[in-house]
């Protein structure tokens, strides 16, 4: 230990000038310890000693913290719900196109920066930017350009409660992105006619996207407002106002049973339907005398149709189950529509998760 230095810095050399020159060598190494310890436990002094250690040089950075409050839910105001029921009386309604063709490939790779909505092209994957929008108190990995989020808080709207996100394998999924209108609803209701370009957008809008409980993402499945809600009844008004607004963005139409669904919500948070009103009868220049007619007709209201029932929701293939699926690359994961890949599903392997966050194939 360099002893002259260390002495200097935490200025014990006064305390031993004043000890007697016969004191013994421990004595002096007992008054020494004593004054570094003195030294050392001063948190105002401006040259505190700082020990160099031979594991020093290659510390890890820590992770950069960012802290900010938590906001609160959003609750639809009784005008933006007037608003959402207009923008979806616009919207067509037409019956849920098949399936067939259905790729996640076709709206591009998983979480691409390479869009034109916000936050494209800002050198940090959809993922992350959502998780940076959507989580609190959030630390992100050293080195990454103020992205990758490695822990933060969520405060989920689906469900009400408060969700500790830890990123790695096995714990990444605790918080997955939802996309508010599910790519498998988007495709049969009008996505099959966008180019490559505009479905990519539509995969990565943050519009579109929400960062929620990993498990009740999963009950949603690729449901629409007929056949799924969010539990948290406060957000559902929200929730479908945010549908509406996607679909009405990319001319994406709605099911007649999608529609009476969001019409409901809606209705529940104050929404006003759009009426056609009647047209004023004209002012008479003078009064005439007017014979009255021999029988007058009376209208009988004409009974509201019966809404068309729901349609059964359609579950999305679920790739079979058991160690027989494996995919040599994330190339051959993508090609067969499995991407991405969360650890526990069918084909995930760690070989393929390069950053061990527990979803491959990103």
């Amino acid at each position: 230990m360099p002893a002259p230095l260390a002495l200097e810095s935490c200025r014990p050399l006064p305390l031993i000038r004043r000890m007697h020159s016969t004191l013994l060598a421990g004595a002096i190494g007992v008054a020494v310890v004593a004054s570094l310890t003195a030294c050392g436990s001063s948190d105002s002094a401006g040259d505190t000693l700082t020990l160099p250690s031979a594991s020093s040089s290659t510390t890890t950075p820590a992770a950069t913290s960012t802290t900010r409050a938590a906001a609160p839910v959003a609750v639809l105001t009784s005008d933006a719900a007037t608003t959402a029921l207009a923008t979806l009386e616009a919207l067509p309604v037409k019956g849920r196109a098949p399936k067939t063709g259905y790729d996640r490939a076709l709206f591009g790779q998983a979480w691409s920066d390479d869009v034109t909505v916000a936050g494209g092209r800002n050198g940090c994957d959809t993922r992350n930017d959502i998780l940076r929008r959507d989580l609190t108190d959030i630390t992100v990995k050293p080195g990454s350009n103020n992205c990758t989020v490695l822990t933060g808080t969520l405060d989920d709207t689906y469900t009400g409660r408060t969700i500790e996100f830890t990123r790695g394998e096995g714990t990444s999924n605790a918080v997955q992105i939802d996309h508010v209108v599910a790519l498998s609803d988007a495709w049969q209701k009008g996505a099959q006619q966008l180019d490559e370009s505009a479905r990519r957008n539509l995969a990565n809008d943050p519009r579109n996207l929400q960062a929620v409980d990993g498990p009740t993402n999963g009950q949603k499945s690729d449901g629409d407002a007929a056949t799924w809600l969010p539990p948290n009844k406060v957000y559902r008004c929200t929730y479908v106002s945010r549908q509406v607004e996607v679909k009405a963005a990319y001319g994406l139409w709605v099911t007649q049973a999608e529609k009476d669904a969001i019409v409901r919500v809606l209705g529940d948070c104050g929404g006003v339907p759009a009426r056609v009103s009647a047209a004023p009868a004209p002012a008479s220049a003078a009064p005439t005398t007017v014979a009255p007619p021999a029988t007058a007709a009376i209208r009988q209201p004409v009974p509201a149709p019966a809404p068309a029932p729901a349609p059964a929701p359609l579950v999305a293939p679920v790739a079979p189950q058991g160690v027989g699926v494996h995919y040599a690359n994330c190339a051959a994961a993508r090609a067969a529509g499995a991407a991405p890949i969360y650890a526990g599903q069918p084909g995930y392997s760690s070989k393929l998760d390069r950053d061990n966050d527990g979803v491959a194939c990103e």
